[in-house]
């Protein structure tokens, strides 16, 4: 199977079906510190990424949003003192598409390389 950090996200219309229970269960493991959330009755996925201080928490939601500009795929990032929290799902279907997997994976291939360059 193709690494989801390595997909491209698909534009998706109102009528983009959500992903169903079984790829759900076929995905989810592939973004294995990433936890399923239900907010306003739509489902997302979220994961709190952890540095030393505001600036490296700052630099990575930077970093994100470079990759969602880049993608056309936006999440919700929540950057606190040395915590940064970040939510996929898409908007437009009020739910999880696949592009959110692949987001989350491109997420955590970020936070890999920004801990891998010592900081």
């Amino acid at each position: 199977m193709l690494d989801l950090a390595q997909e491209k996200c698909v534009a998706c219309r109102a009528d983009s079906p959500q992903v169903t229970d079984e790829e759900m269960e076929e995905l989810l493991p592939q973004v294995p510190l990433w936890e399923l959330r239900i907010e306003d009755d739509i489902k997302k996925i979220e994961r709190s990424f952890r540095f030393r201080n505001f600036a490296e928490a700052l630099e990575f939601t930077n970093a994100v949003g470079a990759i969602a500009e880049d993608e056309g795929h936006h999440p919700r990032l929540v950057t606190e003192w040395a915590r940064v929290k970040v939510a996929w799902w898409t908007h437009k279907i009020r739910g999880l598409h696949r592009n959110d997997f692949l987001m989350s994976a491109k997420t955590d291939v970020a936070y890999e390389r920004f801990q891998d360059s010592g900081r």
